[in-house]
């Protein structure tokens, strides 16, 4: 649907505003520098690492792209020496950090559809690739429910960026506007529902 200069310029944006997430997270665990780049590196590049495996994509793009690494890097040391100053614009961090969903969940579902899988499998993997990240910094961190059930619907802005992609491909219509399309409305959704507190109920018999 769009040219692989585009999808890999979209994945290492994505990757960006992911490792700043994980960094910040990182900071608010109080963890050292090694944490640090840790954590933004588990949050940037593991759902995509499981994307990859998933579709047989080995190794991870993630092991074979040099800007799979240093762009991590660079997002760890932007936190580590002006967290400060990051920390006070979080409510912008929260933004990125839906930026970083409305891209995963795009490229990766072209990523699957180029190596032919199915649009039902090209949707999960758009999904595993804007959550998983989350869900692997947050297990690490102890956060427990994961990023995968914010009940400020994380995973949901994901799955409909996800089919809006797999919808368009299969109707035959391409091009780096019908993902742009996509990806800004997984952001939108993912800020409104921060922003008005849009709420996926719990569970039955799970204490709110």
């Amino acid at each position: 649907m769009s040219g692989p200069a585009v999808a890999s310029a979209l994945d290492l944006a994505g990757i960006f505003v992911f490792a700043v997430s994980g960094a910040l997270a990182a900071v608010r665990q109080r963890l050292d520098v090694v944490g640090m780049v840790v954590l933004a590196g588990i949050t940037a590049l593991g759902g995509g690492i499981v994307r990859d495996l998933m579709i047989g994509a080995v190794p991870p793009a993630a092991f074979t792209d040099l800007g799979y690494v240093l762009v991590p890097l660079a997002a760890s040391a932007l936190v580590f020496f002006w967290h400060p100053q990051v920390t006070r614009l979080f409510p912008a961090v929260l933004l990125f950090d839906a930026a970083g969903l409305g891209l995963f969940c795009t490229t990766g579902t072209l990523k699957a559809l180029d190596h032919g899988l199915s649009p039902v499998h090209a949707v999960l993997l758009g999904v595993v690739t804007a959550v998983g990240g989350g869900v692997l910094r947050d297990v690490l961190a102890g956060h427990i429910p994961s990023v995968l059930y914010d009940r400020q619907l994380y995973a949901l802005p994901a799955l409909l960026g996800a089919a809006a992609v797999a919808a368009a491909d299969a109707a035959d219509l391409h091009g780096g506007a019908v993902t742009a399309g996509a990806a800004v409305m997984a952001f939108a959704m993912r800020v409104l529902a921060m922003r008005y507190g849009w709420r996926a109920p719990l569970p039955r018999g799970v204490p709110d």
